[in-house]
C-alpha cells in the first residue's frame, strides 16, 4: 500500500479547491451513488463521475477501499 501524501493547502487553493473531510462510510456511499436521472445533460453526468471518482481515489489512497 502506499502512503498518503499530504496535500499542499495552498497549491490546491491556487487551484480553486477547498478541504472536505467526510467519513469513510460517507465517501463509500458517494463512490457508488449517482442520482443522474438516465436523460441527465453530459455536464451533469460529467460532474457526478468527477465525484465520485474522487471519492474513490480518496478512500483507495487512504488503504479504506474494497
Amino acid at each position: 500500500m502506499t502512503e498518503a501524501v499530504p496535500t499542499d493547502p495552498r497549491a490546491e487553493a491556487g487551484r480553486g479547491r477547498v478541504a472536505l473531510w467526510l467519513d469513510p462510510d460517507d465517501l463509500r456511499w458517494l463512490a457508488r451513488h449517482c442520482c443522474c436521472p438516465d436523460d441527465a445533460e453530459e455536464e451533469a453526468a460529467d460532474r457526478c463521475a468527477r465525484l465520485r471518482f474522487r471519492a474513490g481515489a480518496a478512500l483507495h489512497k487512504n488503504g479504506l477501499s474494497g
